[in-house]
């Protein structure tokens, strides 16, 4: 298998592509991975490969004659025209199957845009396969040719050491791999599953298959209708749905009696606060009353205190007295200005009889 990168920035691929098993595999020969500098076919001063978009707009676009010449100086000592993969989003999603398509061509052509794309009319010309890896923005092309380069190799006979590694991996059956476990048998408290350690190779098959069937039931139960699943293997999924619904409804409805509990307190809470607010408005009230009260008093000590300055001589004074001692009648407060008024008027015959008469109408 042979890929071809084209791309601005071949030593991005280099370094990528020459290490763990897609390096051991080049150094076998059972891949080659030729990555071509596209500024080598800008015959100018700069090796500019990129001008404005026509139109204007952000950014700059990829000329196309760099482009072409570069994919002409690749496909011009091969046999036939190869596959030409430009790495877009315009693409058919990139994924397991088309891997193992892919693995089937002797030769391969990766196009890596760059800055805001590449001119339309050279994809025109020489793509035959836009590819996305992913709804997602990327620098450039570089790193999807490498995440399909990687997924393509390891389908190459030969590039894995163990034969089956390449089947039974995820996606293999349109089912995810089963849960892998090693040494030691107890770790953090948690065992390997006895079935592993059984020794009967029957039901270890038997227990993965049925992990890789529940895993891509759990987490990717989009991939389950491409699966080659039995009757009985269709009945356990539909049972494990069916477990997983109920108890899905047992934890909302755990979720709702706690949220109920939630607002019985929050009820709780808003009636006590009403009946701090009753409170606080029989204490306003009180509040006020007593406000009155003591404008109330404060007029009944000027009356006393004008009533006793007043009487000094006067005998007319004492019905002024009688009447503000009658006002003051339940009124503590009154007593003391009473004797208030009845100290401004020692010394006075008058006033003592008044004084004497005003107390008798405060008991």
């Amino acid at each position: 298998m042979n890929f071809h990168v084209m791309t601005l920035f071949p030593e991005l691929i280099e370094t990528g592509m020459n290490s763990s098993i897609i390096g051991r595999a080049i150094e076998a020969g059972l891949i080659c991975v030729n990555a071509v500098n596209i500024r080598d076919f800008a015959f100018n001063k700069h090796q500019k490969v990129d001008d404005y978009p026509y139109g204007g707009g952000a950014g700059m676009l990829m000329q196309p004659e760099p482009v072409y010449l570069c994919w002409e100086h690749i496909t011009k000592t091969l046999e036939k025209k190869p596959r030409t993969i430009y790495l877009s989003p315009l693409g058919k999603t990139f994924n397991q199957e088309m891997a193992r398509e892919l693995a089937r061509e002797e030769e391969l052509i990766f196009l890596c845009g760059h800055y805001e794309g590449i001119d339309e009319r050279v994809l025109e010309e020489i793509v035959t396969d836009q590819v996305s890896i992913g709804d997602y923005v990327l620098t450039g092309g570089e790193l999807p040719a490498m995440v399909m380069m990687d997924a393509i190799a390891r389908m190459v006979p030969g590039v894995l050491t163990n034969e089956e590694s390449g089947v039974q991996e995820s996606f293999s059956g349109s089912l995810l791999e089963y849960p892998q476990y090693s040494r030691p048998q107890v770790w953090h408290g948690r065992e390997v599953p006895p079935v592993l350690i059984s020794g009967h190779h029957g039901n270890v098959d038997a227990w993965r298959r049925q992990q890789s069937i529940e895993r891509t039931a759990r987490f990717r139960p989009d991939l389950l209708k491409n699966a080659d699943l039995t009757n009985k293997e269709w009945n356990y999924v539909r049972m494990l749905r069916k477990s997983w619904k109920e108890e899905a409804e047992k934890a909302a409805a755990e979720e709702a009696g706690q949220g109920f509990e939630k607002n019985e307190t929050a009820e709780a809470v808003a009636e006590e606060a009403g009946r701090n607010g009753e409170k606080n408005e029989a204490v306003e009230a009180m509040a006020e009353e007593a406000g009155r009260n003591g404008e109330k008093n404060e007029a009944v000590e000027a009356m006393a205190k004008k009533a006793g300055q007043s009487c000094e001589g006067n005998e007319a004074a004492e019905a002024m007295m009688e009447k503000a001692g009658q006002s003051c009648e339940g009124n503590e407060a009154a007593e003391a200005i009473v004797e208030k008024a009845g100290q401004s008027c020692e010394g006075n015959e008058a006033a003592e009889a008044m004084e004497k008469k005003t107390a008798e109408a405060v008991k």
